[in-house]
């Protein structure tokens, strides 16, 4: 598997680091034979090529089995016609990323305020609210007049029936239950064809149990009980603040991996942000980028039908778990540990057991 390793900017390098030596390691041990071919983006790449990311670099992602991202310095990054461009806005709309999969679970030693829960935010990625990706050329908002703005959401059918597609698959792999989160009591037209979409895909899926939520209802459900759901399903903008919200429940953003997948591509992401604040001081928490690359090798494994990558992702989310509940983890999740020191306890682990 050829993986192309893009650090970002911020706290990027550290974390892409740690997650480096992660995936070597699971490398090893379960033979994986893993190709990662590092290259640049972000501020780096601005001042060295020009631009932000270039299109020789997505040739080389689009060749590659995978991409791993590192967080990039988004709010710095205004204009596009100066190479500014949002590496991770550039690469789900390149690479047609339409299902941002957020997982979010609670770890045996760090205290959270809701009890054990574990769940998927499955996010549509590719259309919604996001002005940037609404049409071809510039964005969808308009300044009317100086005091009025009018910003335009997209809703197809296609966009709709693949990511459902893709949280029934995934609810099938785990307690076949599905929940579809919306606002069709507002957003009738659009959050209608979306609620559609889903049940049609449903009756392909009768082993799975299925409700509905409308959103700002199910931001009190999540908070109250969220060991009542299993897979959550939703378009961009609900997916994009749910999922923060489930991951924070968990007890840290920093524990949410993020993987944005299509029908032929995958990239693997933090949650988070690259928290310009606290870079290069080794005490940003790995986590979240470690346990997307989990993800990104069972997307592959899956893909091409190599058992061993789901294994090897499966053994990287073990040792996390275990890893957390030692207290071998950063000191915003309850541990003692610098970045650097928290990568290598968790290789020490994987190549242990």
């Amino acid at each position: 598997m050829k993986i192309v390793v893009l650090p970002g900017d911020g706290i990027g390098p550290e974390t892409m680091a740690v997650t480096v030596e992660v995936l070597q390691a699971v490398s090893r041990r379960f033979e994986l034979n893993l190709d990662l071919d590092h290259d640049i983006t972000g501020h780096e790449s601005l001042r060295r090529h020009g631009a932000t990311v270039t299109p020789a670099l997505l040739e080389k992602v689009k060749a590659a089995d995978g991409l791993m991202l590192g967080p990039a310095a988004t709010y710095d990054f205004k204009d596009e016609s100066k190479g500014e461009i949002n590496p991770s806005k550039f690469f789900r709309k390149a690479l047609d990323l339409f299902a941002n999969i957020r997982p979010s679970r609670t770890y045996e030693g760090l205290t959270n305020k809701v009890g054990a829960f574990d769940l998927v935010v499955v996010r549509e990625n590719t259309e919604g609210f996001y002005a940037d990706r609404n049409i071809a050329s510039g964005g969808s908002e308009m300044l009317i007049t100086p005091d009025v703005v009018v910003s335009l959401r997209r809703i197809t059918r296609e966009c709709c029936e693949r990511v459902a597609r893709s949280a029934f698959e995934l609810a099938m792999t785990r307690r076949k239950h599905l929940s579809i989160v919306h606002k069709a009591n507002v957003l009738k037209l659009g959050d209608g064809m979306f609620i559609e979409m889903c049940h049609a895909v449903g009756r392909e899926f009768p082993e799975v149990q299925v409700d509905d939520f409308i959103v700002d209802a199910m931001m009190a459900h999540v908070v109250r009980a969220p060991d009542r759901f299993d897979v959550i399903v939703t378009t961009n903008m609900f997916g994009d603040i749910l999922s923060d919200l489930t991951a924070e429940l968990s007890g840290s953003l920093g524990l949410g991996g993020s993987l944005n997948a299509g029908k032929h591509h995958a990239m693997g992401q933090a949650a988070h942000g690259s928290a310009p604040d606290i870079a290069g001081k080794d005490i940003a928490n790995p986590f979240s980028l470690i346990l997307s690359a989990a993800q990104l090798l069972a997307w592959h494994g899956t893909r091409r039908a190599l058992p061993r990558f789901g294994e090897a992702a499966r053994a990287i989310e073990l040792a996390c778990e275990q890893a957390v509940k030692a207290g071998e983890t950063t000191r915003d999740v309850g541990g003692r540990l610098g970045t650097a020191a928290t990568g290598r306890a968790l290789v020490q682990r994987l190549l242990a057991a």
